[in-house]
């Protein structure tokens, strides 16, 4: 079949103008960076025939030799692979991925909202392994509670495919007890992510010189 024939909702280019790249499998990815296919093969099977032969990760240390061996690929599509590789990998270097294991992970990692005067409520979506995705800060509240709507919690995970939540936010006062708004919110939150099947792994409250852990309290 080819491409021109798919519905205009199955082609590699239309998905991810619509759903966004993240959403696309390998196969796809690698389409759309091939462009077009060969005589016969349309580019969907022939990127599913690359990483076939060379698997994902194998695709990484290829060579365009060892690409052109691939029936139909010539010069010019295997330096496009290579060559798009070879960028990402540049984009990459260097870049650090936060691993949040403890409470004292996360006060470290908080460090820019320990002494603000407002509460920060802050959201770090997670991989399955722990590792940070994403974090954003979802409200500043008054000198003593930060207004949360689960909403505002979910929609950024469900984008990012995280796996799971880890919430934090700031106490101005240096005391981090949990209040009673704390509790009641954080038990709302845990119950929304039991719908979405997306688990909040802890509630980590920081300030200038301490932490607290729902999770440690048994308050999660």
């Amino acid at each position: 079949m080819k491409m021109r024939d798919l519905p205009r909702v199955e082609r590699p280019r239309e998905k991810l103008e619509k759903y966004g790249a993240d959403r696309l499998a390998d196969a796809e990815l690698l389409a759309i960076l091939l462009g077009t296919g060969t005589r016969g093969t349309n580019v969907i099977e022939l990127s599913k025939k690359i990483l076939r032969q060379f698997g994902a990760s194998g695709l990484q240390n290829t060579s365009v030799k060892d690409l052109e061996e691939v029936a139909g690929l010539g010069t010019a599509k295997a330096s496009q692979i290579v060559a798009s590789l070879e960028l990402s990998r540049r984009l990459l270097k260097g870049k650090k991925t936060t691993l949040l294991l403890s409470p004292e992970d996360v006060w470290n990692e908080l460090r820019d909202i320990r002494g603000e005067k407002k509460e920060h409520f802050v959201i770090f979506y997670l991989d399955t392994r722990n590792q940070e995705i994403k974090r954003e800060i979802i409200s500043v509240g008054t000198l003593n509670a930060s207004l949360v709507h689960p909403r505002e919690v979910f929609e950024p995970a469900v984008k990012n495919l995280a796996a799971q939540i880890l919430i934090a936010h700031n106490h101005p006062s240096d005391n981090t007890d949990p209040s009673e708004e704390d509790i009641i919110l954080t038990k709302r939150l845990v119950e929304a992510g039991r719908i979405l099947d997306i688990e909040i792994v802890d509630h980590v409250i920081v300030s200038k010189s301490s932490f607290l852990s729902f999770k440690e309290k048994k308050l999660i």
